[in-house]
């Protein structure tokens, strides 16, 4: 039996994450002058994966082709896409000559955000396997939301707000935005705790 077409989109999504991070490897903010279309060509690549999530999703509702491996696959490539791209945002290759950090995102940020992706992956399992439904709520929704929003205007201002006379406002800009990611990335992962809170306990009784 083949694949069917909503886990056929998720995998071509975690195809374009794959040829995402390639391009990403190859990019050094040095070099912006050179380099430009890399961040063009990822941010049109990015926001291709990020904006047709709802879509195989909302196939396989509506076509009744809901799949245990479409199920997996789907958070996978949604952690894949948002976490990898913030490990990358945060690296070296963002780093200008003088050390500094071109995104304003630090390293523990990303430790959060990926964290939490853990822990709700971890909670999920759990109250699963409890026979407790642990549906994704408003918050989680909201965060990869704002996450992907983030992600896209970092490589946005990066590739073309990098002009003196514009660059006080793109690092406002770009640090209101990693701290409203960080923000909703920890209410999330409060709301989350919150809502496995029940099995938690009776799993601690």
């Amino acid at each position: 039996m083949g694949v069917n077409l909503p886990n056929q989109i998720t995998l071509a999504r975690l195809a374009l994450a794959v040829v995402f991070f390639a391009l990403l490897a190859r990019f050094d903010i040095n070099r912006i002058d050179r380099q430009r279309w890399i961040l063009d060509a990822c941010l049109v690549i990015f926001v291709i994966a990020a904006g047709t999530d709802w879509l195989d999703g909302y196939l396989a509702r509506k076509r009744n082709l809901v799949t245990a491996f479409g199920r997996v696959l789907d958070p996978f490539v949604d952690k894949v896409l948002v976490g990898g791209t913030f490990v990358f945002l945060a690296g070296p290759a963002f780093r200008d000559a003088g050390g500094g950090q071109v995104t304003h995102l630090a390293p523990w940020m990303v430790v959060l955000i990926l964290s939490r992706e853990l822990l709700v992956t971890g909670l999920r399992g759990f109250s699963e396997s409890r026979g407790e439904a642990f549906g994704a709520n408003v918050y989680g929704k909201a965060k990869m939301i704002i996450q992907s929003v983030t992600a896209a205007a970092l490589l946005l201002i990066v590739a073309h707000f990098d002009d003196p006379a514009r660059s006080t406002t793109a690092d406002t800009i770009m640090v209101a935005m990693v701290w409203l990611t960080v923000v909703a990335t920890t209410a999330s992962m409060v709301s989350y705790l919150y809502q496995a809170r029940n099995v938690l306990a009776d799993a601690a009784s």
